[in-house]
């Protein structure tokens, strides 16, 4: 009997049921840092660009989030447009010297107006030249695209590679970089294999408690305005290579950004790491962490606090935190050097060496007993504050000798 030989079309559609079998994945709540801060910035309604290598799930994690937060996906593949397809076209109307010489906007900007709402990725921004960098600006701070302005429900994610690994990419400019807030994207073994497996993470809105919004604001505002006006030439430091400039850095626009994401971090009870990712891809690492290291000693004790009521005073468990505490402590007598209150720092650094490591009062307790005025009396705890002090230090040259004779 002769056999039926399937024909080509046939053979396509069998194909074409593989490949469906192969693009039905599930997704399963995970948590994962980098995800988590890529949705809260995209809820705060601030650009977002994802910096990362090649291959590594940029573009799959922007499928991914448009499809789980029900918005529909633009993609804008920046470096293959001209600067007017961002700006808009030049159409002559039927009186150009009184009606003026409209701008056209693109078709797909067009289609995200009239849907209200969507997610629009400009993808290989790295690879965008100058001119057309120049042209994005408008549309990455203001939404407006030609006469066009985008509407409040789209937000806007760019993903970029590295110059190095870029086909004839270019830097930043330093205007366009900040208006982003930068992640680096990292795949996680585990997600990829698990993904690959079928199960990829699932991404969602950060649920934002409706009676911490205000006291988020209000925190935000007094975490970057307190730093701001302790460390005041961090307000614009525009960095002096090239490279960093194509990154985040620290100026009046970026620090905004950054009082949005605090806002919205501790209205969502967002994890450090989170928060760090956020911060320092805003303002850049050094800003960041000193930001972060700020925010850590906003809610240490009133040094005026502890001196009043020294035998009652609780000190933080962390020792960085309990390090600065006392430091205040000392700070406050230096500048009001009173018999009352030296007494009350020396029975609170008494207090710390009780309650924890003996090594963080070394500093203060040196500097305290150089406050002393010669009709002081030496309290009766720096007994066991100098024996504490100098356990500490030969600890310390013990390991110092140790490390020098390896």
């Amino acid at each position: 009997m002769p056999t039926h030989t399937p024909s080509p079309a046939a053979r396509l559609d069998v194909a074409g049921d593989l490949l469906t079998l192969l693009r039905d994945t599930t997704t399963e709540p995970r948590p994962d840092t980098q995800l988590e801060a890529l949705t809260l910035a995209v809820a705060a309604d601030l650009p977002v660009l994802l910096w990362g290598e090649p291959g590594i799930g940029k573009t799959a994690a922007l499928t991914q989030l448009a499809t789980a937060l029900d918005l529909p996906l633009t993609t804008v593949i920046a470096s293959v447009h001209e600067p007017s397809d961002f700006s808009g076209l030049p159409i002559v109307g039927d009186d150009p010297a009184e009606q003026g010489v409209p701008m056209a906007p693109p078709d797909w900007a067009v289609r995200l107006v009239r849907a209200g709402r969507g997610l629009l990725f400009l993808d290989e921004l790295s690879t965008a030249p100058p001119a057309v960098q120049a042209a994005l600006l408008r549309l990455v701070l203001e939404r407006r695209i030609g006469a066009l302005r985008l509407p409040p429900g789209v937000r806007i994610v760019a993903a970029a590679n590295p110059r190095a690994s870029a086909a004839d990419g270019w830097e930043l400019s330093p205007p366009l970089a900040n208006r982003f807030v930068h992640l680096r994207w990292a795949h996680d073994h585990e997600v990829v294999v698990r993904g690959l497996g079928g199960t990829w993470p699932h991404a969602t809105l950060p649920g934002l408690d409706p009676g911490k919004l205000r006291d988020a604001v209000d925190f935000a505002r007094r975490a970057v305005c307190r730093f701001l006006t302790a460390r005041p030439p961090l307000v614009h430091r525009l960095p002096s290579s090239e490279t960093r400039r194509g990154g985040p850095w620290p100026s009046p626009r970026s620090w905004e950004m950054t009082l949005h994401l605090i806002a919205f971090a501790t209205a969502a009870g967002s994890s450090r790491d989170v928060l760090s990712l956020l911060v320092r891809g805003t303002v850049g690492d050094g800003p960041g962490l000193e930001l972060l290291a700020s925010l850590d000693r906003m809610d240490l004790p009133d040094p005026e606090v502890l001196l009043a009521d020294p035998a009652g005073a609780e000190l933080p468990e962390r020792g960085d935190l309990r390090q600065a505490v006392l430091d205040a402590v000392v700070a406050a007598v230096r500048a009001r050097p009173e018999k009352s209150r030296w007494d009350a720092a020396w029975a609170l650094l008494a207090r710390a060496v009780d309650t924890g490591a003996p090594d963080v009062v070394v500093v203060p307790a040196t500097t305290l007993a150089t406050l002393r005025r010669e009709d002081w009396d030496v309290p009766v705890t720096i007994d066991r504050l100098t024996s504490a002090v100098d356990l500490s230090r030969r600890a310390d040259r013990a390991a110092v000798a140790a490390r020098a004779g390896r």
